[in-house]
């Protein structure tokens, strides 16, 4: 029997301690919506949104991160085809240079092979002059001493040069 009237006060006990329990659990969830649960959700809400953000500002970190890579490629690639251009250049330049250089070298060559074909003819005409007046002096006196008589210096001159100009024309022929 005592254990019926313990099992009897317990569902009664229950029924009453229950209703307690629920009153008391729509209080406490009140009390926590009214002051807990606005800011929580706040809470939530900014984190949700700080995440959020995160992602976004992530994203657009990775797509400038790709963009910088690409024009560093890009840029890469351009600084290489620069370098091929500016080493083509300089070779062309080189060459260029060097044709220049040759075709002055062969120019001057020309020009002190003419000079010194002029200074020769120039040479070979002051010797031919100097041994004709040689020649003709020679001449005068020994034909001054043959003859044994003294000609006019200038006509024996003009004879002298007459008859040379006949040997260098007979020469050259």
């Amino acid at each position: 029997m005592l254990a019926g009237l313990l099992v009897l006060g317990a569902n009664q006990v229950a029924l009453g301690d229950m209703l307690f329990i629920l009153v008391s659990f729509i209080v406490l969830a009140l009390l926590v919506k009214h002051y807990a649960w606005g800011p929580v959700t706040k809470m939530m809400d900014a984190r949700s949104e700080k995440i959020t953000g995160d992602l976004d500002y992530a994203d657009q970190e990775r797509s400038r991160a790709e963009k910088l890579a690409k024009e560093r490629e890009d840029a890469l690639k351009n600084s290489r085809a620069e370098a091929v251009e500016i080493v083509n250049k300089a070779k062309e330049s080189g060459e260029t240079q060097k044709k220049s250089i040759v075709s002055d070298a062969h120019s001057e060559a020309e020009e002190l092979r003419q000079r010194a074909k002029s200074d020769a003819a120039k040479a070979r005409e002051d010797a031919m002059s100097g041994a004709q007046n040689d020649i003709a002096n020679l001449s005068l006196e020994i034909a001054s001493k043959v003859i044994s008589k003294e000609l006019n210096a200038d006509d024996q001159k003009s004879l002298i040069d007459s008859y040379i100009k006949e040997l260098t024309v007979n020469e050259t022929k």
